[in-house]
C-alpha cells in the first residue's frame, strides 16, 4: 500500500509539473504572438471607415464633374509643378465666372481631400486660389479648406491613425506627446507656434494631435489662426503667378522675418509662464 501511494504521489507531481510546463509554454507562445506584428495594420472596421471617407470624396468630385458642361477636361489634374499650375489656372479661368459654385465646390473638395490624406501639393492649390479669386476671397477659401481638411485628418487619425503613425514617426510622436504634456495650461500658444513655424510638419500635427490628447477645439482654433500668415503670403504670391520662377520665390527675407516674429509672439506667454513657476 505504501509503495502504491508513493507511485500515485509521483504520478500526480509529474502531472502537475507537466501541466505547469504546458501553461508556461502557452504563456510564452501568447507573448510571442502578441509581440509579432499582424499582417494587416488596420482592422476591418477601421478600413471600412477610411474607405467610406474616400468614397464620399469620390462622389463629391464626380458630382462636380457631371455638373460642368461637356468639354475636354484633360487639364484637370493635381498640379505638381508651376507649369502644371499655369495650365490649370488658364483653363479654370474660363469656368470661374459662369460656374462659380462648381469651381468652388470642386476646389474645396480637392483641397480637403489632399489635407485629409496628407497628399503633398497644397501650396499649389493656395497659389491657384490667389490667382483665380484674389487675395481676400482666396485667403478665406484657403483657410476654410485647409482647416476643414486638417479637421478631417484629425478625426480620421482618431479612427485609424495610431498604428500608422507608430510605424512612420514613432520618435516624433514621443517628442510631441512630451511637449504637449508639459504645456497643458498654454497649449493653444504652443499649437499656434507649431502652425506658424516649421518645427513640425503640418501633416504630422494633423495626424498626431488626437493621439496625444490635444482637444479638438484647441486644435481647430490654432489651425485656423496659425495658417493665416502662411496662407496670406502664398495667396498673395498667386496674384503674380506669372512672375514666379520656383517655389523658393514665395518666401523672401521679409516674409520669413514676419513668420518668425509671429511664431515668437505666440510662444512668449508659454515662456513667461514657465519662468514664473517655482
Amino acid at each position: 500500500m505504501e509503495q502504491q501511494r508513493r507511485v500515485e504521489t509521483s504520478d500526480n507531481s509529474s502531472s502537475c509539473s507537466s501541466s505547469t510546463t504546458s501553461n508556461d509554454d502557452y504563456r510564452e507562445n501568447t507573448v510571442k504572438s502578441s509581440a509579432m506584428p499582424s499582417k494587416f495594420v488596420l482592422t476591418y472596421g477601421e478600413m471600412a471607415g477610411a474607405s467610406a471617407v474616400v468614397l464620399g470624396f469620390a462622389v463629391s468630385l464626380i458630382g462636380v464633374y457631371l455638373s460642368l458642361p461637356v468639354s475636354d477636361y484633360s487639364f484637370l489634374k493635381l498640379p505638381r509643378t508651376l507649369e502644371d499650375l499655369h495650365v490649370l489656372r488658364d483653363n479654370l479661368e474660363r469656368y470661374t465666372c459662369d460656374y462659380t459654385i462648381q469651381v468652388l465646390v470642386g476646389y474645396c473638395t480637392v483641397y480637403i481631400f489632399m489635407q485629409t490624406f496628407m497628399i503633398p501639393g497644397t501650396v499649389f492649390m493656395s497659389l491657384l486660389a490667389g490667382s483665380l479669386f484674389g487675395v481676400f476671397k482666396g485667403l478665406a477659401l484657403v483657410v476654410f479648406a485647409a482647416t476643414a481638411g486638417a479637421s478631417s485628418c484629425y478625426f480620421l487619425s482618431n479612427l485609424i491613425g495610431r498604428p500608422l503613425i507608430l510605424s512612420l514617426w514613432p520618435d516624433k510622436l514621443v517628442f510631441f506627446q512630451n511637449q504637449v504634456a508639459k504645456r497643458e495650461t498654454r497649449l493653444l500658444n504652443y499649437m499656434l507656434f507649431l502652425r506658424v513655424t516649421p518645427t513640425l510638419p503640418n501633416a504630422f500635427i494633423n495626424i498626431a494631435s488626437p493621439l496625444v490628447n490635444v482637444p479638438f477645439h484647441t486644435f481647430l482654433l490654432a489651425t485656423s489662426l496659425g495658417l493665416l500668415p502662411v496662407a496670406f503670403i502664398t495667396v498673395r504670391a498667386g496674384m503674380a503667378l506669372g512672375e514666379l520662377q520656383s517655389l523658393g520665390d514665395l518666401y523672401d527675407m521679409q516674409s520669413i522675418s514676419i513668420l518668425f516674429f509671429i511664431g515668437l509672439a505666440s510662444v512668449i506667454p508659454t515662456m513667461i509662464s514657465n519662468t514664473s513657476e517655482p
